[in-house]
């Protein structure tokens, strides 16, 4: 069995087995967001979900913004770049955390 199983994507909605209500609530929410247009298109919503569905490394996420995406109108190059763009801030927000560690190097005399 594998771990990750496609078919479970569509399963998402039994999360709220034991409290619908919260469930409701998540999903009211997440479709008032991401449904329908307002000062972002539903395509440049679907490719910064696809983004965060790589850095977040969520494959029922990537699986259902790459389909959303393509849906919009994205072609693969949006969708390269989308994933670059997320690439490139994780390693960024990983290499600014070396402030705290000079910061730390300084405070032993180290620096």
């Amino acid at each position: 069995m594998q771990y990750y199983e496609s078919e479970d994507l569509g399963r998402f909605a039994e999360v709220g087995l034991f409290r619908k209500e919260l469930m409701d609530k998540f999903f009211e929410y997440y479709n008032a967001v991401t449904g329908e247009a307002g000062a972002l298109s539903k395509r440049e919503k679907a490719l910064i979900a696809l983004a965060i569905s790589h850095f977040k490394q969520c494959p029922y996420c990537i699986e259902a913004y790459t389909t959303a995406a393509v849906e919009q109108g994205a072609d693969p190059e949006q969708m390269t770049e989308a994933v670059h763009v997320a690439g490139a801030m994780a390693a960024g927000m990983a290499l600014v955390h070396g402030v705290q560690m000079h910061n730390v190097l300084k405070h032993h005399g180290a620096m």
